[in-house]
């Protein structure tokens, strides 16, 4: 019986403890976790990989691209992927987001990131087929 390939969550964060909390969490809602410290070097991974089924940024990110211009790429790019946006500034102009992106203010709370990820795999997985017997 094939091993069902877990669900993968990209991490975009360039503080070190904001980065391994968020990957503590993905991982314990069961995605396998990879991570980019910049939005350039996230819509590389992006470019090379088709599993990638939620990105996780922060707004304020080092380098010419804000995790808000990354994550409106990547609703264009690859409309099926979930967002996640998450900001210390509680502000951010709804307009400025991505369609159906979600947006979580820092500090956020451990239970409402797991909850946000794990609503994106039920998501996910209303949307895929029963495979035939």
């Amino acid at each position: 019986m094939p091993v069902e390939q877990r669900p993968v969550c990209l991490v975009v964060e360039d503080e070190a403890r904001n980065l391994m909390n968020a990957m503590t969490i993905a991982e314990e809602c069961d995605f396998d976790v990879i991570q980019a410290v910049n939005a350039e070097d996230a819509l590389k991974l992006l470019e090379a990989r088709t599993d990638i089924r939620v990105v996780f940024t922060d707004v304020h990110l080092p380098g010419s691209v804000d995790g808000l211009s990354m994550a409106r790429t990547v609703r264009e790019r690859w409309p099926d992927i979930h967002i996640l946006v998450a900001s210390g500034k509680v502000d951010i102009d709804p307009a400025l987001m991505p369609s159906r992106g979600v947006f979580l203010p820092k500090p956020y709370e451990p239970d409402m990131l797991e909850a946000t990820l794990r609503t994106f795999m039920a998501m996910d997985a209303s949307q895929t087929p029963t495979a035939q017997s």
